[in-house]
This record gives structure tokens, sequence and C-alpha cells, in this order.
């Protein structure tokens, strides 16, 4: 490729590497300049354009991601399309995404030109959840590099995704008199959630003494009825020869390890009897956060066989302890209605906008009327109806009248002073509203009554399935639409935008796994005027009072 600049009357037929605007003409980065272009360069007074020509054998930036994303067949990848010479990669489906360090080391030594930037080696995924990019740094790269990076990717299986593999689970838990049966229920309705992210089951608790024998006894029984047995055992493991471990080895199984350098997690005793995985559960396991008990398990319902080195092999970066930038799950607040989500999510509606395209005489369109009810009296009871942990309006132009409309619901008004600014302050003052328990924020539009809280709830539980860690976003079909679910881990970025700028601009910046969940129209329905107003079957605000 010849990169530098040429004279206007010799680039038809060039790349243009940067994008051009003049007057009302637009050419983007990347486009081939074609004769019409250049005609209207020149009357515009361009002599010079920095161009890309390709040689022989060179490969444009997007056909040269595209194929080596094709390479992927079989990893249970799927990709975007490529733009700018950039193409994302999204798992297929739920599982583990594995990465070999060496291998994605040996492709980025291939051509400076070719990048590949992946998650974590062993980290958990949902379907839709974005695992790596592709990125060609300059317009087009030798064929002979790409051929050679094909290769890597094709022939050394550098990074795939381990769908999980459904298990039915046996839960043996012992008894002393300090443990409290309440505390033995939570652990139980905790790790059937864990298993239930890989559609695993937990089909039996037992509950027993803390002695060797009966719990060896257990483990005897269910290895012959279940895939996987956890034992949560009442007092921490302390030695080789405590209960747990001893009572695997009694029940003619194998320890594999007694102890692991992760944090919170230590304690996790792991063995076998057969075929069947036995984990002592560490107590921190007890709690919906993070912990070695989760890496463990996860490799196991992904198919693997964890070993002592493997678990040895986990000291770095396991250091789990508050670490305020992962995103945990959290239980839900005590008091609050069974409903909630077990993933607190608080739902930021928007109804600060002046609604200009409602024009003159219409009034505004969230005091318009559906079904003898104010649109934003409708929406905010939409959310409450929700799992939402909780619901924040934020006002703006005609904040009395709106705050009017929301008396008596259990919600929380915040007025935005700098309304006029743009979407990003009020969005800003949605969040900024949020306690610190709410581990996402769901942007809700306040003109969009077609929503329903199933609606809601199917997004809600789709973010509880990634641990909070996502992107979610309504759609409806192929088109993209709205709510946006917006991980607390994003928020730092939200307070960075400013003027009318909203959650589009994260989504778009690719740092964040976006997950797509499909509710149909109602995701593309919003009432921006008279006439859509009337066409979702409300009526507008008369008289008006704008």
């Amino acid at each position: 490729m010849i990169f530098g600049p040429v004279p206007l009357e010799t680039s038809q037929g060039a790349v243009l590497a940067h994008s051009l605007s003049v007057g009302t003409l637009r050419l983007k980065k990347g486009h081939v300049l074609n004769a019409t272009d250049v005609m209207l360069l020149s009357q515009s007074g361009i002599i010079e354009v920095i161009v890309a020509r390709l040689q022989e054998g060179d490969v444009g930036e997007d056909a040269a991601a595209e194929a080596l994303a094709r390479a992927f067949a079989g990893a249970h990848i799927r990709a975007a399309n490529a733009s700018t010479g950039r193409v994302n990669l999204h798992a297929k489906c739920a599982g583990m995404f594995r990465a070999e360090r060496l291998l994605v080391d040996h492709f980025n030594g291939i051509d400076p030109a070719i990048t590949f930037a992946c998650l974590a080696d062993q980290t958990p995924v949902q379907p839709g959840e974005m695992v790596a990019t592709i990125k060609i740094i300059p317009l087009a790269v030798a064929g002979a590099s790409l051929k050679q990076a094909q290769s890597a990717i094709s022939a050394r299986n550098m990074a795939h995704v381990l769908p999980f593999k459904p298990v039915r689970a046996g839960l043996i838990a012992t008894m002393l008199p300090t443990l409290k049966p309440t505390v033995m229920d939570k652990t139980r309705a905790l790790l059937a959630g864990r298993l239930a992210v890989s559609g695993s089951s937990l089909n039996e608790e037992s509950r027993v003494a803390h002695d060797v024998d009966a719990v060896s006894a257990e483990i005897v029984r269910m290895a012959g009825l279940y895939n996987l047995i956890v034992v949560f055992g009442a007092s921490a493991v302390t030695d080789p020869d405590d209960v747990v471990p001893a009572a695997i080895r009694k029940a003619g199984g194998r320890v594999e390890r007694v102890g692991m350098p992760v944090d919170p997690g230590n304690l996790l005793v792991l063995g076998s009897v057969g075929e069947v995985p036995v984990i002592g559960a560490p107590g921190c396991a007890r709690s919906p956060k993070e912990n070695g008990f989760d890496w463990v398990l996860a490799r196991i319902l992904s198919g693997q066989t964890p070993t002592a080195l493997d678990i040895t092999r986990m000291g770095v970066g396991g250091l789990l302890t508050e670490i305020a930038t992962r995103p945990q799950p959290r239980q839900p607040v005590r008091g609050r209605d069974e409903n909630r989500s077990a993933v607190p999510v608080g739902v930021v509606v928007l109804a600060a906008g002046r609604a200009s395209r409602m024009g003159e005489g219409a009034g505004h369109k969230l005091l318009a009327e559906f079904d003898g009810e104010a649109l934003i009296r409708r929406m905010a009871r939409t959310a409450l109806a929700s799992k939402v942990a909780a619901t924040i309006v934020v006002t703006g132009h005609r904040g009395e009248d709106i705050a009017a409309e929301l008396e008596g619901l259990d919600v929380q008004v915040a007025a935005n002073p700098e309304f006029a600014s743009g979407m990003a302050s009020s969005l800003q003052r949605g969040l900024g509203s949020l306690d610190d328990t709410i581990a996402g924020a769901l942007v809700l539009l306040g003109d969009m009554p077609a929503l329903r809280p199933e609606h809601l709830n199917a997004l809600i539980e789709r973010f509880a399935k990634s641990n909070g860690l996502a992107i979610v976003r309504a759609c409806d079909g192929e088109r993209r639409g709205n709510p946006v679910i917006l991980p607390r881990a994003a928020f730092a970025d939200v307070m960075q935008l400013s003027g009318d700028v909203g959650a589009r601009a994260l989504i778009e910046s690719g740092a964040w796994p976006v997950i797509d969940v499909e509710i149909g129209p109602a995701a593309r329905i919003d009432v921006d005027t008279p006439e859509a107003v009337q066409a979702a079957g409300g009526v507008t605000e008369t008289p008006a009072r704008d």
C-alpha cells in the first residue's frame, strides 16, 4: 500500500485517508474516490488529498477484518459487520471465553497492521456479549500477512467460547447449633441462582451432621444421582484432614486441592468421586459476591476439569475483595418486594425536555392522556410494576406540571436546572440520584406508551444474567431501540458526556459488551409529534399551557 498526499487530478480510485467536509459534500475516511468526488472537490478549491493506493495483493480494511472474523467459525463466536477496519466478536451462547495468551501474542506479532483484543481467559459470558475485537490499523493490509493471521486463528484455536453444559447438582449442608437455618436457606437459593446461569439445576439438598461419616455417606449416595456435588460445611475447613476433605476420601474419592490463592475463596476444597466433581464451598460462597468458588464452578459447568495446577495459577487476578470497578450481584434489599431483581436496577425516567416537536397548540407530550391518564404517570407506573428497585423521574421544562401528575406514586422527582443543555445533563442528574446499592440504571424515555412491565423485566433479567457487567438494549428484530440498561461501572463515563448525547454514545464506543433483548415494536414506538400521540391512542393536552 502506498500512502501519502497526491494531486487531486490523480486521486480517482484511491482510498481517502482522512474524512473531508467541503460545503455540503461529506466524504468519510476509507471512501474510494470516484470521478464525481474529484470534480466536486476540484470545484471547491481542493488541489491535493491524502490517500492510500492499494497494491497487488493488498486487502482493504473492512474486507480484511471480516476475513479474520470468519476464521472463528466453529468457535461459538459470531461477528458484527465490519466498519472502519473494526469488527466486534460476540458469544453465540452462554459459556466460558477461552483465549490462549501465547497464541494471542503470536497473532498480534504477525503484522502491526492487524490487532486482536479480547476478554481475559476463563471469563464467563452470556449470549450476545462482546468477547473480542479485531482492528485493522491502516486502510489495507498485505495479503500475505492476512493469510498468516487467518491460519493463526483457525489452525490453533486461539480463542473460543466453551458452552456451558447443564448439570444436575446435589447440595450437602452440614449442621451445627451455631448455624441458623435461615442462613442455610439463603445458601441453597444462592447456589441455585449460580447454577441457573448455565441452565443447570439444584435437584436436592441434604442437611446432615457435621461429621465425616454423615457427609461421606451422602457423597456416596449423591454420586450415583448427580453430575456435581457441592458441600457447604457449617464450620470452615482448617486442615487437609478436616471433615469435608476427609469425607471425600472416605467416600472413595480423591482430594485434588485444599485451599486456593483467591481471596475471598481461600478455603475451597476440590475433589471428585469417580467422574463426579465434589466442591467443598468456602464460607464466602454464602454471599452473592464473586469469589473463588465462582471461578471453579464456572470451569466445571463449561465441561472443564480443574486441577491442582489450575488452582495454583489463579493467584494473579485472585484478589477480589473490595474492587470497586468490578460490579457484583447483590441480594435484594431487606423489606423490599420479593418481585425485585437480585441484581438491583434503578429506573431513570427522562422527562426534562421541551417536547419542541409537538409544535404550538398541542401541549406537552408527557401530559398527553392515554386511557385518561397523563403519559408521564403511565410511564412511572410501568416502571413501578416491574422488578426495579427504585424509580427516579428527571424533570426540567414544565417540571411542576409533570411532578403534579406523579403525586401519590413511589417515585423520586429529580429536577434538572440544566435541562436546556441537552440529554446528557438529565441522564447525569438521574444516575446521581441512585444510591450505591443499585447495580445498573434502566434509562427510560418518558414518551414510550407501548412499553409494559414485562418488557422492562425481560431487560432486567438479562442484565442479571450478565452479573451486571453488560449494557442491555431493547430491540425490535434487527432494529435497535429503547430502553437501555447501563451497568454501574459505566456511570463514570456517562458523567463525562455533554450536550444532547445519551446512552448511544457509550454503546457506539465499543467499550462495553452490548446484549440486545427482543421486545417487539414497543422498543421503537415514541410520541414526539401530535400525530404520533394520536396514532398511539393518546389525546394531546388541551388547552395548551406551554
